[in-house]
């Protein structure tokens, strides 16, 4: 085979200079979406890829109908009841997209067509449906739409009784929407074109103009980011705000929207709070007073500042209290102890106390979705790094469980009595123990010739539970074990997990991944000829710092999305997200977080050394993560790695943060990453 040259980017030194500090970028000149020879360069590097993988082509599309294979594609999701209706969602075979259905009162009735997304994508290379609201009476929905992929949904207004699209549209929206007890006053969030930071609640009026719109809300603070949802029990709408360090809450009776919002209590420095309403009182999740773990408090309607706060559920040093789920009798807290997530069941009454039993040690629960404030039935979701997801419905009142769907794995291969996980312990270089999860076939040789693909993510208080993916039984069966390491940085072992993997203890994040991999290949799951590494936005500044760190721990490395230009990112606030990220990273006008940063920061590090084999993808219209950070990365990495491993960069030029929009689309970016790291271990078929 002829092997084609790899692209080479030209250098056009730009200086930047911050506290007397100049660096020198020299491939600043990407950072433009719309210059011809920037999509030159990106072209060149697809075709590049194309070409390196040319010899897997056959494979990949193999891995695509097999994971494909798995899926069933006729499916229908467990129907939900909202005001009188049952709400499904339906795929059929060879559709990409889903279709959205509804029945009255009995799901026996004639079904009503909400949507069919595939006619509405059809003239789209990406089609993204964004919120469905329905209205009291039932008889009209806004939706919204994004064909981009840069996350601007328009909002849009559809007469359930004569099927007529109102001409009225609300662009650059977030795509939620929600309706006032009049069934003709809407309220949604509008972003910033420029930062895109959903900045301001407007309220619209059926068959008005959309451009005469009221602004009932602008958040000015460029650290938050500003919500509108309806209560559950419908009695408010409720105007959120919230930054990575605090939030504040505003609420206004459905039934007279055009009064003035009212706060429930005034945001604080570090004081994070979320709310939910039953009968006359607000229930309060907080970290007040010290409740690194949260706790749960309730206070009148009429008296909602902090002063007024009573515990419900005190502050556990060894619990965190993740979500809680309202209904007429009973209150349902999600709890995370020592990594695993608990439902907690506690009637109104007072009577009944006690928690849903689960018995695996890698397992992930979370609770569903639950409208119906009057219901006895608790909503739930399970599954495992083994065990398919399962939709649950528990009766508060016989205590039964009962499995409304389990996946399906179609292909007639899939037993998982043929897989084991459990979740082991590393320890860190501070002494701090690290969970970390694993599955694979059983009957494997701990050996160390064992291919081993480590996943992590660890920003933002982010917790990667151990869960169930067809997909990755694709490595499974040809030998691979997958790990996931709940690193400093998520929320896995409570709130201090988080608090020592951010701003300028940052680096723990990093050393907790390496060490991971250190302890795997002490403990002979795999070696470093066999170890690879996966992270994705967050977690693709991950593989960045470990790279540059140690990079000869690794075979290859997938970084999809990956935000790996920090500090020229954190400096620029024009560019979407910067201003909320301060409380993640640091504000590097600040002199410590500008140096903190530059030493981790993937792009700024970049030396002259061998780097493994590598895999990059990003999308052209990412709002998360600009394009050009990865082709910067790339360029960088080109230009000064000494080594003759792979390098390859792989740009959607159609989508953005999430890929590709279609259900299987998205699944032959897969095939090319598990093309990738199968190929490195010599394995084709």
């Amino acid at each position: 085979m002829i092997i084609m040259q790899a692209p080479k980017a030209k250098k056009t030194p730009t200086e930047l200079t911050v506290h007397g500090d100049t660096r020198i970028d020299n491939y600043y000149w990407l950072n433009n979406r719309e210059a011809p020879d920037v999509i030159d360069y990106l072209n060149a590097e697809n075709a590049y890829t194309k070409h390196m993988m040319r010899h897997t082509e056959a494979f990949q599309k193999t891995l695509f109908e097999e994971m494909k294979s798995r899926i069933k594609e006729d499916d229908t999701s467990v129907p939900y009841k909202l005001n009188g209706y049952w709400y499904l969602t339906k795929y059929k075979k060879d559709n990409d997209y889903p279709i959205y259905v509804r029945k009255k009162e009995s799901l026996d009735a004639e079904e009503e067509l909400l949507f069919d997304c595939n006619e509405m994508a059809q003239d789209h290379a990406y089609f993204n449906l964004g919120g469905i609201s329905i209205s009291p009476d039932n008889t009209l929905v806004a939706f919204s739409t994004d064909t981009v992929s840069r996350r601007q949904y328009t909002i849009q207004i559809k007469n359930l009784v004569t099927g007529e699209i109102y001409p009225d549209k609300i662009l650059n929206t977030t795509g939620s929407a929600t309706w006032a007890n009049d069934n003709k006053t809407l309220f949604y969030a509008m972003k910033d074109p420029v930062t895109l930071r959903a900045h301001k609640i407007f309220k619209h009026k059926l068959f008005s103009n959309s451009k005469t719109d009221t602004e009932v809300y602008h958040e000015l603070e460029e650290s938050f980011n500003t919500f509108v949802y309806k209560s559950k029990s419908k009695k408010y709408i409720i105007i959120g705000s919230s930054s990575t360090l605090s939030s504040e809450y505003r609420f206004l009776d459905a039934n007279t929207p055009d009064n003035e919002f009212k706060v429930i209590q005034k945001r604080t420095k570090n004081l994070e709070y979320s709310i939910a309403h039953y009968q006359d009182s607000f229930y309060i999740i907080s970290n007040i007073d010290n409740s690194t773990n949260f706790k749960v408090c309730k206070t009148s309607e009429k008296a909602t500042e902090k002063e007024h706060w009573q515990d419900v559920i005190p502050h556990r040093n060894n619990v965190l209290i993740e979500d809680i789920e309202i209904f007429k009798d009973y209150l349902v807290v999600n709890e995370r102890e020592n990594g695993l997530n608990k439902l907690r069941i506690m009637s109104w009454n007072g009577e009944e106390d006690y928690y849903l039993p689960f018995n695996s040690e890698t397992y992930t629960t979370y609770i569903g979705n639950n409208p119906e404030f009057e219901s006895n039935l608790l909503r739930y979701g399970f599954n495992s790094l083994t065990s398919p997801s399962s939709v649950i419905d528990y009766n508060f009142k016989t205590k039964e469980s009962q499995i409304k769907k389990e996946q399906e794995v179609l292909g007639g291969t899939f037993n998982k009595d043929n897989y084991e996980s459990k979740r082991i312990w590393a320890t860190a270089r501070d002494g701090v123990k690290i969970p970390i999860s694993l599955v694979y076939r059983k009957g494997i040789k701990l050996d160390g010739k064992n291919p081993l693909l480590q996943y992590a993510y660890g920003s933002y208080g982010s917790t990667i539970d151990p869960s169930f993916s067809t997909i990755r039984l694709s490595l499974l069966d040809r030998g691979f074990i997958y790990a996931i390491s709940h690193i400093r940085g998520g929320e896995y072992l409570g709130r201090n997990w988080y608090e020592k993997g951010k701003l300028l203890t940052k680096l723990n994040t990093f050393t907790d991944f390496i060490d991971c991999s250190k302890f795997l290949i002490q403990e002979k799951y795999t070696s470093n000829k066999h170890l690879y590494a996966y992270g994705g936005s967050a977690g693709g500044l991950l593989m960045g710092a470990i790279i540059n760190m140690e990079s000869d721990l690794y075979n290859g490395v997938l970084a999809a999305v990956p935000f790996v230009d920090v500090v020229t990112t954190m400096l620029d606030d024009t560019i979407p997200l910067t201003t909320g990220e301060y409380d993640e990273w640091g504000n590097p006008n600040d002199l410590d977080y500008y140096n903190y940063m530059k030493s981790y920061s993937p792009y700024d590090n970049v030396k002259t050394k061998a780097y493994p084999n590598m895999l990059v993808t990003t999308g052209l219209h990412d709002s998360q993560v600009q394009y050009w950070e990865p082709a910067k990365w790339v360029a960088k990495l080109r230009d000064l790695k000494t080594d003759s491993n792979k390098l390859l960069l792989h740009t959607d030029m159609e989508s953005g943060h999430g890929g590709a929009s279609g259900r299987f689309e998205s699944l032959k970016e897969v095939a090319l990453e598990y093309a990738f790291l199968l190929d490195l271990e010599g394995i084709h078929g």
